[in-house]
């Protein structure tokens, strides 16, 4: 590619400085306006030296629709107060150190003059000496993200170009055609066609180089589709996956080396039986370490391990023996160990691991996920943690597993506490749960929530899933992992492989029961809730049962052999979902027992599980169930339908009407309160 517009003529622009202390809200369980003013933190980079430690800060606007994030620097020995570094209009994100110290970030800031107010994202560089930001790189698609080497003035953005363009020149005419004709068709040739909430295409991604432009990944379809990359030290080389396709209208995730100088492309490791993901580079860059996720077949489920590869093709997997499902992995600073994440019993611990004997040693020992790993000289870790007990928050973890937080954004008041509950299922096995108890003195009504995926685990905080906005309302919740959760290993997982109605259903119910037996919760006043998945298992469970006084099922799979054959990604699904399997397991089949109130809950830009689940559910609860719609069309049920929003609510103001429908659809059928919706519905 020829160069056209990078590297950009720096441009200046200065900003008014804001409160440089984000402050929590007065009552930020109790009243949804102040849950949103929470200020949220998330991501994590760290200089080459780790002098530096910068994160980002979203808080919610002016006008309540949406939130606007800006880069905080914080002290790296924890004694200090958050200091903001960037006052940007629309914000910034995706903040990267330079080897020489300089902060990159992307924004879509306006320039002198620039009155187009849907202006993409640039690059943005913040000089180390000081001074105002300025402009480093432009495309006309947008920058989407940004890789920088540890140890050379190398750089390196992912940008998304019409497949016919070979300038960035060529790439703004073509867009400027299809704009001004208006013109949205896309022609597809092969698999997938969408994603989550997007649709691919017709622009391609690529990845091209700061100082001049060049691409370094000439005509890749769509091979770089949610690519992870990471760059050699010296930035000679890039490692990122690449999609190929596969048989079965699939594709597959290799991973090829890039050499950035010539965009010479080489297969290091092809695996026709897994996806690999999540490459990192050695220090030394003799190696790459990288995750390896097995196919699934109608019989047995995925398995998540850790490997090495040289750059002959040579592969070696490391801690075969450790059963846990690695999630990242990182290279301490001098090579010796490999850092990694993984989910273990309701946690997230930091684990490193020795690559030539497999030793795993757990380097953390609390009750936090811990996630944007970044290992600094002397074996010390940056991160961010949470829980259910405390918001994302940046920490330094020492070699010795001490843990000392990052002064940022304090930690908002509780409306309960957290305990953990376990029960035993039938054939036995432990099934784990964190139960939120409301700060009340009488036995509290309890909430089951079910987590989506279905392979995950209740282990985290969720902004969007939030626990103790349902404390706050006098419920007890019960956070369960069941069977095909993440963190208790394979076995654990297998248990409900294919048979989703089976394990997962008696450990929701064992769960419950164990729940329900404890003195400051009140089995009589039960309500059941769940997204995605968790929706899938809120329509199982109001097909088997009738001890829920209500039941809440968000973005949910109801018709699995319509699912199947719709979402998103649909080879994945399939290569479970066989007839067999969808027969035994669809909660539609069921639909004439349904005899639960339901809070069906779907938006139109779900691709991931299709809106048409959630219209034939709605359907047939009114037409088929054992409540269905009386003669003059009034029903128990409702249907909350986003016409804008995709698998999960993110717009803010859509987020405090799901909860406020949510809350009161509960508070109708399990507390006998009358039905109250907000002004905003009309």
């Amino acid at each position: 590619m020829g160069r056209t517009v990078g590297p950009v003529v720096p441009t200046i622009v200065s900003f008014v400085p804001r409160p440089a202390q984000p402050a929590l809200p007065a009552a930020p369980f109790t009243d949804l306006d102040d849950y949103l003013q929470i200020p949220r933190v998330a991501g994590l980079a760290v200089s080459p030296d780790g002098s530096r430690v910068v994160t980002t800060i979203s808080e919610l606007d002016e006008s309540g629709t949406e939130y606007r994030t800006a880069i905080w620097e914080l002290d790296p020995a924890g004694g200090s107060a958050a200091r903001r570094l960037t006052h940007g209009p629309k914000g910034e994100s995706a903040p990267t150190f330079t080897s020489a110290g300089d902060l990159l970030f992307l924004s879509a800031r306006p320039k002198p003059g620039d009155h187009d107010d849907q202006s993409p994202a640039a690059l943005w560089r913040l000089p180390a000496s000081g001074g105002e930001a300025v402009a480093a790189f432009e495309a006309p698609g947008g920058v989407d993200a940004v890789m920088a080497a540890r140890g050379a003035d190398v750089v390196v953005v992912k940008t998304a170009l019409s497949p016919s363009a070979r300038t960035l020149d060529d790439d703004r005419r073509l867009r400027a055609l299809r704009k001004d004709g208006k013109v949205s068709a896309v022609l597809h040739a092969g698999y997938p066609v969408r994603y989550w909430d997007h649709d691919i295409g017709p622009a391609q991604p690529h990845l091209l180089a700061v100082d001049d432009g060049r691409d370094v990944t000439p005509d890749p379809g769509q091979a770089l589709r949610e690519a992870g990359v990471d760059l050699s030290r010296d930035g000679r080389f890039a490692v990122t996956t690449w999609q190929a396709p596969a048989p079965g209208a699939a594709t597959r995730s290799r991973l090829v080396r890039i050499d950035l100088a010539t965009a010479e492309r080489t297969v290091i490791v092809d695996d026709p039986g897994a996806d690999l993901f999540g490459p990192a580079v050695a220090p030394d860059g003799t190696r790459v370490a990288y995750l390896r996720e097995t196919f699934i077949t109608p019989t047995e489920a995925p398995r998540i391990t850790l490997w090495l590869a040289t750059f002959d093709g040579t592969t070696t997997q490391v801690a075969a023996g450790w059963d846990r499902w690695p999630t990242s992995v990182a290279w301490s600073d001098d090579g010796s160990a490999l850092v990694v994440t993984a989910d273990d019993n309701g946690r997230g611990p930091v684990f490193v691991i020795d690559p030539t004997d497999s030793g795993v040693e757990r380097r953390t020992d609390d009750d936090f996920t811990y996630t944007d790993v970044h290992p600094v000289a002397g074996g010390d870790v940056f991160a961010m943690r949470s829980s259910y007990a405390r918001p994302p928050h940046p920490v330094r973890v020492t070699a010795e597993g001490g843990v000392t937080e990052l002064p940022c954004v304090d930690a908002p008041n509780l409306p309960g506490e957290l305990s953990e509950l376990t029960a035993t299922a039938a054939d036995g096995t432990p099934v784990r749960s964190w139960l939120i108890l409301p700060d009340t003195t009488d036995p509290a009504p309890l909430l089951l929530w079910i987590h989506g995926g279905p392979l995950a685990s209740w282990n985290a905080w969720h902004w969007r899933w939030c626990p103790w906005l349902l404390a706050a309302q006098g419920y007890a919740v019960l956070l369960p992992d069941p069977a095909l959760s993440t963190g208790y290993g394979q076995d654990f997982v297998q248990r409900g492989w294919g048979a989703w109605g089976a394990a997962p259903y008696t450990d929701l119910i064992a769960a419950t029961d164990a729940a329900c037996a404890h003195p400051r919760v009140d089995g009589n006043r039960t309500a059941a809730m769940g997204g995605s998945f968790g929706g899938y298992m809120a329509n199982w469970i109001a097909g088997r049962t009738d001890r829920f006084d209500a039941i809440v099922t968000h973005a949910s799979l109801w018709a699995l052999d319509q699912f199947g054959h719709t979402t998103d990604g649909s080879y994945w699904w399939a290569r479970e979902m066989t007839t067999e399997m969808t027969d035994a397991n669809s909660p539609h089949r069921h639909v004439e027992r349904i005899s639960t109130p339901m809070l069906v809950i779907h938006g139109d830009k779900d691709y991931r599980v299709p809106i048409g689940e959630g219209l034939r559910l709605w359907y047939e609860l009114l037409s088929s169930s054992a409540l269905p719609a009386a003669d003059d069309g009034t029903s128990p049920h409702r249907f909350l339908y986003f016409p804008d929003e995709g698998h999960w609510v993110a717009k803010p103001q859509h987020a405090k009407i799901w909860y406020q429908v949510v809350t009161s659809f509960l508070g109708t059928h399990v507390l006998d309160r009358p039905e109250e919706l907000p002004e905003t519905l009309g």
